[in-house]
């Protein structure tokens, strides 16, 4: 993928022009940071109520607890930017801080799909082998799969980062929400579809591998019910999965439905691209935490027993 232009210059800042024809900015603006308040609040609960229990020191409330990380990790990589632009007006961000927001959001996006794929390995195990769940998820083996996962997240990671780092730049405009690998490439003095080609083969390994692990397990999961359990005790194996797999639908529709729409051929205007990177950005992150918070009995337990010891007594 040679440089394609000569005409490069030494980029020290950009300016984030995606919602220059936005109605209502200051608006909008207030509508991302109280969703990213709430994001920050329902993770950050599950955090703390699962690292103060030990009761839930188990494999499952690691994940949750992962998951929680990772969505901090990716709201937080999108909306200070975007609530910059919308509600002070600063459009201008440095190039190193438009590096690390694009690497800290591709890191989030790996990590979401490989944390939900490790969730649900940890329903089929504990669907299938329920006997022997604590001795095939044993601690030394979470923290191989989960530092496995990160290993590779970071991998992606650099990748990216590395490609968008080594551009020669002769834009200092970005058409887009906030800094993205897409938003970069299309400001450097380059064929934007040579370096496309390699963020959409990374994304469709992440995506789809990740998504068909999760269904492979959900099919084990489901002939393993089938087969062992009756129809009292398959009520309650679904419902033990039916949190898992609403949050797996908030995080895969979105991407899978835009990746249909542009294999079509339909082609999205700016505005409508952003719409929906806004919405992948920050729906998963809002729905993820309180699904557990409000879903999960143990988890609920406790946050209504902070809510009561906090809340004054007549």
């Amino acid at each position: 993928m040679p440089f394609t232009n000569l005409t490069a210059e030494a980029i020290t800042e950009f300016y984030i022009t995606g919602f220059s024809g936005t109605q209502n900015p200051k608006a909008v603006g207030c509508i991302i940071l109280i969703i990213y308040l709430l994001i920050l609040l329902g993770s950050s609960a599950n955090i703390y109520i699962i690292a103060r229990d030990k009761r839930l020191h188990t494999p499952m409330y690691f994940f949750i607890c992962s998951l929680s990380v990772v969505d901090i990790i990716h709201s937080t990589s999108t909306s200070p930017a975007m609530i910059l632009v919308l509600i002070a007006d600063i459009t201008a961000i440095s190039y190193r801080s438009c590096i690390t927001q694009m690497t800290l959001y591709n890191l989030a996006f790996a990590m979401e799909k490989f944390t939900l794929s490790l969730m649900a390995y940890d329903r089929l195990v504990a669907i299938s082998n329920p006997l022997r769940y604590h001795s095939i998820l044993t601690k030394t083996r979470i923290v191989l799969l989960t530092v496995a996962s990160w290993v590779l997240g970071f991998a992606f990671t650099a990748v990216l980062t590395g490609i968008a780092d080594r551009l020669p730049y002769c834009r200092t405009t970005l058409k887009y929400a906030f800094c993205d690998y897409g938003a970069m490439v299309r400001a450097a003095c380059v064929n934007p579809d040579e370096y496309f080609v390699v963020s959409t083969v990374l994304v469709f390994f992440i995506l789809f591998g990740s998504f068909a692990l999760i269904c492979i397990s959900y099919l084990k999961i489901i002939f393993t019910v089938l087969k062992i359990a009756p129809s009292e005790d398959r009520k309650k194996m679904y419902s033990t999965c039916l949190n898992h797999l609403i949050v797996v639908a908030s995080v895969f529709t979105l991407p899978f439905v835009i990746s249909i729409v542009t294999r079509i051929g339909l082609v999205l205007s700016l505005t409508e691209r952003n719409v929906l990177i806004i919405l992948y950005s920050l729906g998963p992150c809002l729905v993820n935490p309180f699904v557990y918070c409000f879903r999960t009995k143990e988890i609920r337990i406790q946050l209504f027993r902070i809510f009561k010891a906090i809340t004054p007594q007549e």
